[in-house]
């Protein structure tokens, strides 16, 4: 079984040749994914009606759901960035060192800056800044407090073990 990669309008997804993708994981368009990236089971990379840039070492977990907005809303994502299971990542920016819980939504033209930590389940209302150094939590998702040393360890330290738990897979 392969990964389900496809072009739209003549545009082909361009994925780094050490990232593992599922097999059974959906990427199709204007798709980049850069080095060290794992896009895990079910997930789906959708670049049909705008472009979705994913920088190096990001996981995009299982059950994912990353899109965008036709003619208005672009998706970015950085690097070192990890999505967690069921989350939707639509038509925003994730700086790098970013965590975005399990099941929560980030929405059009949202901006997750470097080192934030968006709580499972939350939701990320459109056009919201979430500041640097945070966690943020709730729906819609607020300011809860700043990360702990530990949280930012943790923020460093997750992407490196998806570039080892994918390793298991090749």
């Amino acid at each position: 079984m392969e990964p389900l990669i496809l072009p739209v309008k003549g545009i082909i997804p361009q994925i780094e040749e050490d990232c593992f993708i599922a097999p059974n994981a959906t990427i199709v368009g204007d798709v980049k994914i850069g080095k060290d990236c794992s896009v895990w089971f079910n997930a789906v990379v959708r670049g049909d009606v705008n472009s979705i840039r994913i920088g190096n070492k990001t996981n995009i977990q299982d059950g994912v759901v990353i899109h965008a907005t036709y003619q208005k809303a672009s998706t970015t994502i950085g690097n070192n960035v990890n999505i967690g299971h069921n989350a939707l990542v639509h038509g925003c920016i994730l700086k790098d060192n970013v965590l975005v819980g399990m099941g929560a939504i980030v929405m059009d033209n949202a901006i997750v800056e470097e080192y934030v930590i968006i709580g499972a389940g939350s939701v990320v209302l459109e056009n919201t800044i979430c500041e640097s150094g945070y966690l943020y939590a709730g729906t819609p998702a607020k300011k809860i407090k700043p990360l702990t040393e530990e949280q930012k360890e943790l923020l460093n330290r997750l992407p490196d073990n998806y570039v080892l738990y994918s390793s298991w897979f090749q």
